[in-house]
């Protein structure tokens, strides 16, 4: 607890004293400290009358894409780093490089944009060339040069597939298929991951591996892929999903497993359900749905979610932007599914706060104009006076499915 104290009084007195940032985190305060006011004893956000406008909303998408890309050009690979406000650019995190290939190509081929093609397909080969010889991706950054993990390594297989996708270039798919047999091979008997898991224990989050395992299936029809998956999702569904949707075994750490974050739990429920959409399997949508709902029914409640949840669902901890972004994209995928608009409503009103907080109305450099925090305010325990490159990914990847739903909901209202 001193430690900590000791910790955020450092960070806080460099950031205000020291950096060009001071702008970012005196406006948080003055939003989150001074905004909130208490009408019939129930708080009110500064962000709750916040509606953003199509034009407002394409503005933040292109830029967190800016963010993005300048993340890229923040590096000395083809990755992408994180920008803290003491610490500054991280080197390239490869795990979430992988998956930001995703995102920027769905943004690329939207707008037509061949120069981030481009990038992506750089990107592409950079994940190539880092690859081990197991066939697995190192965890964390890449100056760390960790062992390989299973969870880093799933989410590099989501961008290498896109790049075989947009290339048709079989080297991308021939990555992919070592690692997915680098995944069979090291599941354990009892249907989870352990060996090469990060911090060396089950969980169930994985279900978001299972999920570019079962797309690398559906390319090669390799049997033994969806195999390997079905038994890790029914044993997230049978031995570690609660009754009223919880997860137990859920957080990226040991000690504050009896409370897991949303960014993990998130993982979790979108694992479920793209894996269940893929299969068209009703027990695995049902269970991600369970899951979302109470998400749903805590947000409808509330008006905001918290960062991490106990096993009867009780929040605490501020707001973390990657989980909410998160959320809101299952929201979607979940309107798309059922074509009920409450979903689609839900979404976008947690994409009107995630605009909210990064429309942050101060002068930023290019380090920080466009990209999401951590957590709101920007001293949370989670990313604390940093912007995880995942954040803002997530953050764009929720307003290019939104965009996709809303011409969806038009079609359905005629």
């Amino acid at each position: 607890m001193i430690r900590s104290i000791l910790g955020y009084a450092k960070n806080f007195s460099i950031s205000l004293l020291f950096t060009k940032e001071r702008s970012i985190v005196l406006k948080d305060f003055k939003r989150f400290c001074l905004g909130q006011k208490v009408l019939n004893n129930q708080t009110v956000n500064p962000w709750s009358d916040k509606i953003y406008n199509e034009e407002e909303r394409a503005k933040a998408l292109d830029k967190a894409v800016n963010w993005l890309l300048h993340s890229q050009d923040s590096m000395s690979d083809a990755g992408f780093g994180s920008y803290h406000i003491i610490n500054k650019w991280t080197t390239s995190y490869v795990e979430t490089s992988g998956y930001i290939v995703q995102t920027l190509l769905d943004y690329a081929r939207r707008e037509k944009n061949n120069d981030i093609i481009k990038r992506m397909i750089e990107s592409g080969d950079w994940l190539v060339s880092i690859q081990k010889p197991s066939g697995g991706w190192q965890g964390e950054y890449i100056a760390d040069n960790r062992a390989e993990v299973v969870f880093n390594t799933g989410q590099v297989i989501r961008g290498l597939l896109e790049v075989y996708k947009q290339t048709n270039d079989k080297k991308y798919l021939d990555s992919a298929t070592k690692s997915c047999d680098w995944l069979c091979s090291i599941q354990e008997e009892e249907d989870y991951w352990q060996k090469f898991a990060f911090r060396g224990v089950p969980r169930v989050y994985d279900s978001y591996v299972d999920a570019p395992m079962l797309l690398t299936y559906q390319i090669t029809k390799n049997e033994i892929y969806k195999e390997k998956v079905l038994k890790n999702l029914y044993w997230i569904i049978d031995k570690k999903q609660l009754e009223n949707g919880w997860f137990e075994d859920c957080d990226n750490t040991i000690k504050r497993n009896a409370k897991p974050i949303l960014h993990t739990i998130a993982y979790t429920i979108d694992g479920l359900l793209e894996c269940g959409m893929i299969l068209n399997d009703k027990k695995i949508i049902d269970a991600a749905i369970k899951s979302a709902d109470k998400l749903f029914e805590l947000f409808n409640k509330h008006k905001f979610l918290n960062g991490r949840y106990n096993r009867n669902w009780k929040g605490s901890q501020d707001i973390i932007c990657t989980g909410c972004a998160q959320t809101a994209i299952i929201w979607l995928k979940l309107f798309k599914l059922t074509k009920n608009i409450q979903y689609l409503n839900a979404a976008m009103k947690m994409n009107d706060i995630l605009i909210f907080i990064q429309d942050r109305g101060v002068n930023e450099s290019k380090n920080t104009n466009g990209a999401m925090p951590g957590s709101y305010p920007i001293w949370g325990r989670y990313e604390p006076f940093s912007f995880p490159n995942w954040a803002t990914k997530y953050f764009a990847d929720s307003l290019l499915l939104e965009k996709e739903c809303l011409k969806e909901a038009v079609e359905l209202s005629k």
